[in-house]
């Protein structure tokens, strides 16, 4: 595997462990890829009751303010993908509240280290460096159906995406399915 192209490594490793049958459902703060649209509503409220979250940017998601996770304090906003009323993919967006664009050390490059290397602590190692296919380099590890991919938007902010794979691969075989 040595000679492999990075998204030869990310093609084996995905088919490998969906073919594991075992299921990573675990996100963040007891959320979970699979939760009613009613759980994930209630849940944040439970944490909104008890000072944890706060309603995110816009009044479009929920923010959380990451005092010491990360090297530096960070807000991060989420907000799921509901499918057929379960979460399928849960999109994270990070900043640095500190950011200015002279200040470097707080620069989203910057960022998306510190949040892989978070991610590491909480998922475990494994993530691999792929091609992002509008965001450059970005990082990605796989446990069984859970996929969770980090990326670059801009100067500013950078996102964690994680995604069923199961659900993923369905939508893929119907898809392929309705072309023919």
């Amino acid at each position: 595997m040595g000679a492999c192209s990075p998204g030869q490594r990310y093609k084996h490793k995905l088919e490998k462990e969906l073919a594991s049958g075992v299921r990573y459902d675990s996100l963040f703060m007891g959320l979970s890829l699979g939760m009613t649209s009613e759980d994930f509503y209630e849940h944040c409220w439970d944490l909104n009751r008890d000072s944890l979250v706060r309603q995110g940017s816009a009044n479009m998601s929920v923010q959380y303010d990451l005092n010491e996770e990360l090297d530096y304090p960070a807000t991060m906003n989420f907000y799921p993908i509901f499918y057929e009323n379960r979460i399928i993919e849960m999109p994270v967006r990070f900043i640095y509240n500190g950011w200015t664009p002279w200040n470097k050390d707080l620069a989203a490059s910057q960022l998306a280290l510190d949040v892989k290397r978070w991610y590491e602590e909480v998922y475990g190692k494994g993530f691999i460096t792929v091609s992002h296919p509008r965001n450059g380099d970005a990082y990605t590890k796989i446990n069984g159906n859970r996929r969770i991919t980090i990326y670059v938007e801009n100067d500013l902010y950078v996102w964690a995406i994680f995604t069923d794979m199961l659900h993923e691969s369905k939508q893929d075989s119907l898809t392929t399915a309705n072309q023919k």
